[in-house]
């Protein structure tokens, strides 16, 4: 099994800044991708920020120039920095990681979710 917990969220005022971590546990031979996502009330979840394995970045339109993905592949972890907060980047933030952890394919696992708000 595979483990991802999430930390960092909170209140900050518009403007402001927070930085989500998340770390991966368990058993598994790579991890892929890693990624964050978040879900406003009433909204789909959405992509905001995913990075590969070798470094290579995407961004969400609404986010870029505020907000930057880093990992650290030795200790599987994913941070996400955000700057410039807006109220509208309120939701709960949710960490993703593309895993292989046998002879199948990748799965994807998620973590629990972490609430972002910002307040205006």
């Amino acid at each position: 099994q595979v483990q991802l917990v999430e930390s960092g969220g909170g209140l900050v005022q518009a403007g402001g800044s927070l930085r989500l971590s998340c770390a991966a546990s368990g058993i598994f031979f790579r991890i892929n991708s890693m990624g964050w996502y978040r879900q406003a009330p009433g909204k789909q979840r959405e992509l905001v920020a995913a990075i590969s394995s070798g470094g290579s970045t995407n961004y969400t339109d609404s986010v870029k120039g505020r907000f930057t993905i880093s990992r650290d592949n030795t200790k599987n972890m994913v941070d996400l920095q955000m700057n410039s907060l807006k109220p509208e980047d309120t939701a709960v933030y949710y960490c993703n990681a593309n895993v292989v952890t046998g002879f199948r394919p990748p799965m994807d696992y998620w973590g629990k979710g972490t609430l972002v708000t910002v307040s205006s």
